[in-house]
This record gives C-alpha cells, sequence and structure tokens, in this order.
C-alpha cells in the first residue's frame, strides 16, 4: 500500500495526493503537522528516499532560517528540528514498499506508481 506524507494547506502536496488518488491503488494519508512522525519513523522515511536529513528538510521556511541556518548540525540535530517544527519536512512525500520519492514535481510520484 502507498503511504503519502500530506500537508493540506500546501498546494504541491494537494497536487501529488491527487495523482495519488488517480492511481487507483490503495494508500494511506498522513497528515504530518498533525501527527508528527517519530525519529524512528524519520529514519525510515530517509531510509526509502535514500537521502541525508538535511535533504529533506525545507530552507525556505522561516524557522529554519531562523534558527538553524549557517549552523553546524548533526543529523540528530536536524531530525530533532523536524520533529519540533515538521513544517521543515519536504512535502509530499510518497512511500511504496521501501521506496518513495518527494512529489516535487508531481511527475516524480509516477516514478514510484510505476513499480
Amino acid at each position: 500500500m502507498i503511504k503519502i506524507y500530506h500537508n493540506p494547506r500546501c498546494k504541491k502536496s494537494r497536487d501529488g495526493l491527487g495523482v495519488v488518488e488517480n492511481s487507483g491503488e490503495e494508500f494511506e494519508v498522513v497528515k504530518y503537522l498533525e501527527n508528527v512522525p517519530t525519529k524512528e519513523e524519520l529514519r525510515q522515511i530517509l531510509g526509502c528516499l535514500a537521502i541525508t536529513p538535511e535533504m529533506l528538510v525545507r530552507k525556505n521556511e522561516s524557522v529554519w532560517k531562523e534558527k538553524y541556518k549557517g549552523k553546524l548540525l548533526s543529523d540528530e540535530d536536524i531530525l530533532d528540528a523536524m520533529i519540533e517544527h515538521p513544517k521543515l519536512i519536504e512535502r509530499p512525500i510518497i512511500i511504496k514498499g521501501d521506496q518513495a520519492v518527494i512529489g516535487r514535481p508531481t511527475e516524480r510520484i509516477q516514478e514510484i506508481l510505476k513499480k
């Protein structure tokens, strides 16, 4: 089953959800601002994406610029920041099995739906 980490207030995330809905496959929506992933869940997501924590951060968010930009942060520090401020997590994230994509642009979602 597909899992999509979704922020309903984000147009790109809504567009991504539309792609998943139109796929005809079963899926689960995780509104990650309400149900913040645990550190272990974030590690699993990062493993599926095959990226580092920093690569999952939305660096244009004001909270990143104000609190974290320019600082030497460990992966653990970045994971903690995403848990404390979940809007820092890039979106949407679509997971299918042990693979995942960040659905920006939405065409990337097709990569995972075809598998």
